[in-house]
Order: structure tokens, then C-alpha cells, then sequence
């Protein structure tokens, strides 16, 4: 193990954003101008993941989930609609279905990544098709009828490692469903050398201050669907479409809109994705040569479909033995912060009053739950702040 470097620590915060004077000086640029919103800025932005991704389109929005939800009115989805998603994600992937009035339908993900399990979700889909009775034990106990309409899948990259999307795709071939690819946690990694938010219908990316690029708030749908790309711009913009008059609106939309401002710090943060990748990279193996040798605790795990993992966060498991509130709790008396991550979705409180659910449900999620703590994790931390968190880690345990 490589010594420590530099022994001035800083605090350690739980993130933090990698800015340079090149960020706030584009920022200022923008307002010494008088176009703040919708200006040339976001196009830019736009652009510049178009080149990045491959994709046909781009459409810059004001948050990860408000670009969720512009793919889930592309898609056609609505009131009573089901859509095969996973219980361990940020509850605003399946926020966006409810939004809708659409139903989630969880299915179990995989113990090792934490990613959707994709063949539960071909068994899901299979019997969901069938309808009856084998539908039914799909569906949540409460707020689901068995004759809805199935009409998407939405995986979630979790961590900044894609899902296992090639049987997922598979599965919506078969039975003409969308694919919602939620990237967020995602930018910048690799699927069996495809990019993250490539593989679906539509892939969507955030940029809120803990990501791998950030715009303050802010996020980016991709598609290659022409039809669908100029509704989600027309959405975004309170329903406002080509050759619509400054007062009229063609459709039901949104304030989604983002800045220039934050467009603009988003064009600078572009040009070092790959450089803001690697440091967080190096971040993780500085954790990995460390987490492997204190006992009871399990190091994040690569899964053989992925070329790259893009480093959201840095998030370890304990053994049944060990108890995780307890140890965070413990973290934070020697000031190191440590978030439980994820909650299960199925067991939010809203959740569990709206469709009956209870624990039990979602075994694998919920051992996760009650296992998994993100330890502080950004491109910016020093070598000598990881052997400080991880000598508390072995302090706590031990």
C-alpha cells in the first residue's frame, strides 16, 4: 500500500465538486450577456454530449428526474400503465411513473452490483403479457389491476455502473417495450464498450454537485428518436412547440428548462470528463487497496459486462455480523460522514401506504439496504483523507 502524501488534511466532506477557474470564468462570461436562459450556452451543452454519446439528439433539462419524467410522456406512458423497474435506486425513478399515474412494478436486483436482475425482469414481463393470475404476483399488493398495460422498462445504472442492458433489451424486443435507461449515477461509463444511456430508447444523465460533471442542478436526455426528442424540447419549455407563438402552447409541459449559466459550466466540465473520470477512479483504487484489508467489509463489486465503471460513489457492504447504522453513527462521532444508500423504494413511506407493500418483498434489496454505507467519495480527495476514513472504518469495526 502506497503511503499517504501529503499530511495537511482538510476536512473531509461527504462530496464535493471538481471546479477550476475555467468553470467560474465561463459562468461570469455568460453574465456579462443578456441571454440567461435559452441561449447559445445550452446548445453548446447539448452538443458537446451529442459528440461524447453518439446520439442523434440531446435536450438539456433542469434536473436528472424532470429528464426522467420527459421520457416517460415520450414514451406514451399513463394513467394505470405498468413499467418494470428496481426498488434499489434514488426514489425518482420511479417518482416519474407516479407523476403519470403510471405503477412500478419492482422486480429483485442482482447481490453483487445491486443492479437490476434481467432475468426477473424477462419473468416479470413474460407473465405480465400472459395477464391473470401470473401477472398478478408481479404486481404490488395494492393500486394494480392485472389487465394494465405493460409498457416499458426503466433500469437503473446504479453506482456508475451499468445495469446488464443486453437481456433487458432483449426482453423489450420481444414484448415492444420502451427501454428508459436511468444513467444518472452513469456518465461516462461503459457497457461492453458502448456507453452508459445509449443502449434504450432513451438514456438519461444528471449534473447535480456529487456527480461525475456538474451544472449546479441539471440534466441531459439522449435519444435517437426524432419525433420523440422534439416533444421532450417542446415539453420542457411549458409545452411550447415549433411555431407556436410566445403565448401559445401545443401541449401540457413544464418548466424544465436549464440556465445558461449552468449550461455554461457544463460545456467547461465537458471538456475534462475523461480527466474527471480518472480522478475518481484513482479515488476508488486508493479505497479498494485499503477497504479489502479490514475485515467484515466488502469492497464495491465489477461486474464482467463493464468496460468502465464511472465512479458516482464509493459505497461498501458489511457482513451480517457487523451493524451498519451503528458504525456510521460511530463514523461521524470521529467526524467522517457516511450515508445509508440506497433506502429501498418499496419501503418509503408513501410507498407502503399507496400499494401495501412491506419488508420481505425484495429480499436481495432489502439485505442491501440494511448493509450498504457510502463512505465520503469525490474527485478531489487527497490520498492521505481516504487512509483517514478507511483508518476510522478499521477503528470502528475493530
Amino acid at each position: 500500500m502506497t503511503q499517504a502524501k501529503n499530511p495537511t488534511l482538510l476536512p473531509i466532506p461527504m462530496s464535493s465538486p471538481d471546479l477550476t477557474d475555467n468553470e467560474r470564468q465561463a459562468v461570469a462570461r455568460v453574465l456579462e450577456t443578456p441571454n440567461l436562459s435559452m441561449g447559445s450556452q445550452i446548445t453548446y451543452f447539448e452538443e458537446s454530449i451529442k459528440a461524447y454519446t453518439g446520439s442523434r439528439h440531446a435536450i438539456g433539462v433542469s434536473s436528472g428526474t424532470a429528464g426522467l419524467h420527459l421520457c416517460v410522456r415520450a414514451s406514451g406512458i399513463g394513467p394505470g400503465d405498468l413499467v418494470i423497474t428496481t426498488p434499489f435506486s434514488f426514489v425518482a425513478s420511479s417518482n416519474v411513473l407516479l407523476y403519470e399515474g403510471a405503477v412500478p412494478v419492482f422486480v429483485d436486483v442482482e447481490p453483487r452490483t445491486g443492479n437490476i436482475d434481467p432475468h426477473l425482469v424477462f419473468a416479470a414481463a413474460q407473465d405480465i403479457m400472459q395477464g391473470g393470475l401470473n401477472a398478478k404476483a408481479w404486481l404490488p399488493p395494492n393500486g394494480a389491476a392485472v389487465e394494465s398495460k405493460l409498457k416499458a422498462i426503466l433500469p437503473v445504472d446504479v453506482f456508475g455502473q451499468p445495469a446488464d442492458l443486453e437481456p433487458i433489451l432483449n426482453t423489450a424486443w420481444k414484448y415492444k417495450l420502451k427501454v428508459i435507461e436511468d444513467s444518472c449515477e452513469a456518465l461516462g461509463a461503459k457497457y461492453n464498450g458502448r456507453m452508459a444511456g445509449t443502449l434504450g430508447d432513451y438514456g438519461v444523465f444528471a449534473f447535480y454537485p456529487n456527480k461525475q460533471i456538474t451544472t449546479g442542478e441539471g440534466g441531459m436526455v439522449i435519444t435517437d428518436e426524432d419525433d420523440a426528442a422534439s416533444l421532450m424540447r417542446a415539453l420542457r419549455n411549458q409545452g411550447r412547440a415549433p411555431g407556436d407563438t410566445w403565448l401559445q402552447h401545443t401541449h401540457l409541459g413544464y418548466n424544465y428548462r436549464l440556465d445558461e449559466m449552468s449550461a455554461a459550466l457544463g460545456v467547461t466540465q465537458m471538456q475534462r470528463l475523461d480527466e474527471l473520470v480518472a480522478r475518481r477512479t484513482q479515488v476508488a483504487d486508493w479505497y479498494n487497496q485499503r477497504v479489502s484489508e479490514i475485515p467484515g467489509v466488502e469492497a464495491p463489486t465489477i461486474a464482467r459486462y463493464t468496460t468502465r465503471v464511472s465512479w458516482f460513489v464509493y459505497v461498501v457492504r458489511f457482513n451480517q455480523k457487523l451493524d451498519r447504522d451503528i458504525i456510521a453513527k460511530r463514523l461521524g462521532e470521529l467526524g467522517i460522514p457516511a450515508r445509508p444508500y440506497f433506502l429501498p423504494i418499496h419501503l418509503q413511506p408513501y410507498m407502503k401506504e399507496r400499494f401495501g407493500y412491506a419488508e420481505g418483498t425484495f429480499p436481495v434489496t432489502e439485505d442491501l439496504g440494511r448493509r450498504s454505507l457510502a463512505l465520503p467519495f469525490s474527485g478531489v480527495m487527497q490520498e492521505g483523507q481516504v487512509e483517514k476514513v478507511c483508518q476510522a472504518l478499521r477503528q470502528v469495526i475493530l
